[in-house]
C-alpha cells in the first residue's frame, strides 16, 4: 500500500493542497490546531484578483514585475498569475465568501504599486481569517484528509536520493511518517525578529527542513518589512494593513509634515521604499504616525472594523488620533528554490506559499501577491501529485531525534543585524555569531541556519535592491540576477566571509 501525500503546515497553502489532493489519501500535520498560528489566519489585507472588467493578468504581470525590481522570474510569474481565476473558483468552492458591491460583483480596493483596484477580501479586513476558517471547516470535512495537530517536523527523512517521510515529535516523543511526497507549507521567519508581524514561532522551519535535506535555497536575503506596524509592545506587532493608505490615510512626522509626498506612489509606493523612509525617521529621534483622520475619520470602524479594534486595545481612536507605527519584519521574499508548480530540486520534495521561492515576488513582494501564490501553488503542486505515479514504498531510516528549536539568541542576533537596512561590519558579524550555532547540535541550530542563509546571501549581494537594502551598497547593480545554494555552499561561504571577525573574536 502506498504511504499518503505528508503536508506539512496549515495556512492557505497547506489547506488547498490537502483539498485539492482528495481523495487520495493525505496526512496535514501542524505545530498547532488546524488553522491556528498560521500568517494567513493574521492577513488583513486581501488577494490580489486581476478580475475587474477593466483589468487582466498582463497588467498584474506589469505590476508583480515592476514591484519585484527586475529579479522576478518572469515565466513563473505569468503562469501563477495566469492561474488566478482558477484559484478564486476554488477557494468559493470550499466556502470563502468574499466582499460583493452593491451590484453584487466582488468588491475591489487599491494597495500599493498597483494600476488597478483588483485586491478582493473577505470578511472586510480579516480576509486571511476568513480564508482559514472556511478551508479549515472544509479539511474537516474531508474523510481522505487525515489532520495530525500538536505535531512538530523535525526532520525530513530521505533514502535513495528521494523524501520518504517525516521525523516528529508530540509531547516531546519522536515518531516518524511514511510519505510518498511531503508538502512543506510552513510559511515564513518572522519568529526570527524581533519586531514582526507574524508568528513568533514561525522561524522558517520549511526552510530549514529542506535545506538539511539538501534541497536549494533562493533569494534568502529578500525580507519584506511592512512599513506600517502598531508602535506597541504587543509581540507579534499589530499591522495596520496597507488598505489604510489605500483609502487615502497619509504618513508624518511628529512635526506633522508628509515626509512622504515628494515620492513617487507616496504612502502607496513599494513597501521597500516606505519602510525605509519611516525607518530613516525615526533613526533621526523621530516618530511617525498615521494619520486616516481626514480620510476616514468616522468612517474608519465600519471600514476596517479589526483595526479599529486592534488600535482601540492600545487607547487609540483613529477617529480622531494618530496612529503611531513603524516597520516590521513582514514576508519573505526567499525560501525553497521551487517552480511554479512547487517542484523542488529534491525528488518528492514540494514547497508551496511563504516558504518556497518561486521567482514570482522577485526581490520585493507585490502587496497580496501572497495568499494568491500559495493557493496557486498549492493548486498545481496537488496536480502534478496526483498525475505522477506514486514511489514504492520504503524502509524508514533511522535518524537521530534533535533537540527542540530555541529562537532567543537567533533573534538577537538577526534583529541586530539583519533589519530594515544591512551593511558589511553587522553581516560578517552577525555571520561569524550564527555559523557556530548553525554548525553544532543544539536547540539554537534549526533557526540558526536559516539566519545565516539570510546573512550569507545578504553579504554576498553587494548592492541595494528590493526588500535588501545595505548602506555600504546604496545603488543597484547592473549584473543582478537570483542565486540559489545548497546548505553546505552556504555554511562554506560563511566560514570564508566570517574569517577576519572570527579572528577578532578570538
Amino acid at each position: 500500500m502506498n504511504a499518503p501525500v505528508a503536508i506539512v503546515g496549515s495556512g492557505i497553502g497547506g489547506l488547498v493542497t490537502a483539498l485539492a489532493l482528495a481523495p487520495m489519501p493525505v496526512v496535514l500535520v501542524t505545530k498547532a490546531a488546524l488553522g491556528a498560528e498560521t500568517s494567513t489566519g493574521w492577513a488583513q489585507g486581501g488577494i490580489a484578483a486581476a478580475l475587474g472588467p477593466d483589468d487582466d493578468a498582463g497588467l498584474h504581470l506589469e505590476d508583480t514585475l515592476s514591484a519585484g525590481d527586475g529579479l522576478c522570474d518572469a515565466a513563473a510569474a505569468e503562469a501563477i498569475l495566469s492561474a488566478t481565476p482558477e484559484a478564486i473558483a476554488f477557494l468559493e468552492r470550499h466556502g470563502v465568501r468574499f466582499d460583493r458591491d452593491a451590484a453584487g460583483g466582488l468588491a475591489f480596493g487599491l494597495e500599493a504599486a498597483h494600476q488597478r483596484r483588483r485586491i478582493i477580501h473577505a470578511g472586510g479586513d480579516a480576509t486571511g481569517a476568513a480564508v482559514i476558517a472556511a478551508l479549515s471547516a472544509a479539511v474537516a470535512a474531508t474523510p481522505s484528509i487525515k489532520a495530525f495537530t500538536g505535531v512538530e517536523v523535525r526532520r525530513l527523512l530521505v533514502a535513495d536520493g528521494r523524501v520518504c517521510g517525516l521525523l516528529c515529535a508530540r509531547d516531546g516523543h519522536p515518531f516518524r511518517l511514511s510519505a510518498s511526497r511531503v508538502v512543506l507549507a510552513t510559511g515564513g521567519i518572522g519568529g526570527l525578529y524581533a519586531a514582526s508581524t507574524n508568528p513568533a514561532g514561525n522561524f522558517g522551519q520549511g526552510v530549514m527542513l529542506a535545506a538539511r535535506a539538501g534541497a536549494l535555497l533562493a533569494d534568502m536575503e529578500f525580507v519584506q518589512f511592512h512599513p506600517t506596524a502598531l508602535k506597541t509592545e504587543i509581540r507579534p506587532l499589530p499591522l495596520i494593513s496597507e488598505a489604510v493608505r489605500g483609502d487615502g490615510a497619509v504618513l508624518v512626522n511628529a512635526r506633522g509634515e508628509r515626509f512622504l509626498a515628494g515620492t513617487p506612489g507616496a504612502e502607496l509606493a513599494p513597501r521597500d521604499i516606505v519602510a525605509r523612509a519611516i525607518a530613516a525617521e525615526i533613526a533621526r529621534g523621530g516618530a511617525v504616525f498615521l494619520d486616516a483622520r481626514a480620510a476616514l475619520g468616522s468612517r474608519f470602524e465600519s471600514r476596517f472594523p479589526g483595526i479599529s479594534e486592534i488600535c482601540a486595545r492600545a487607547g487609540i481612536d483613529p477617529a480622531t488620533d494618530l496612529i503611531p507605527v513603524r516597520p516590521a519584519e513582514h514576508y519573505h521574499m526567499g525560501g525553497v528554490a521551487a517552480d511554479a508548480a512547487g517542484r523542488t530540486a529534491l525528488e518528492g520534495l514540494y514547497a508551496v506559499g511563504e516558504c518556497a521561492a518561486t521567482g514570482l515576488h522577485g526581490a520585493n513582494r507585490l502587496a497580496s501577491n501572497s495568499l494568491l501564490e500559495a493557493a496557486v501553488t498549492g493548486l498545481a503542486a496537488a496536480t502534478d501529485i496526483a498525475a505522477t505515479p506514486a514511489p514504492a514504498p520504503v524502509t524508514l531510516p533511522e535518524a537521530a531525534f534533535p533537540l527542540a528549536p530555541r529562537l532567543e539568541r537567533v533573534r538577537q542576533i538577526v534583529s541586530a543585524s539583519l533589519g530594515v537596512t544591512r551593511n558589511h561590519d553587522g553581516l560578517r558579524e552577525a555571520i561569524a555569531q550564527l555559523l557556530p550555532l548553525a554548525a553544532g547540535d543544539g536547540a539554537d541550530a534549526d533557526p540558526a541556519i536559516v539566519a545565516l542563509s539570510v546573512a550569507v546571501f545578504a553579504m554576498l549581494r553587494e548592492e541595494s535592491r528590493g526588500g535588501h537594502a545595505r548602506t555600504d551598497f546604496p545603488l543597484k547593480s547592473e549584473d543582478s540576477r537570483r542565486r540559489a545554494m545548497t546548505l553546505d555552499a552556504v555554511l562554506a561561504h560563511a566560514r570564508a566571509l566570517s574569517m577576519p571577525a572570527l579572528a577578532e573574536i578570538a
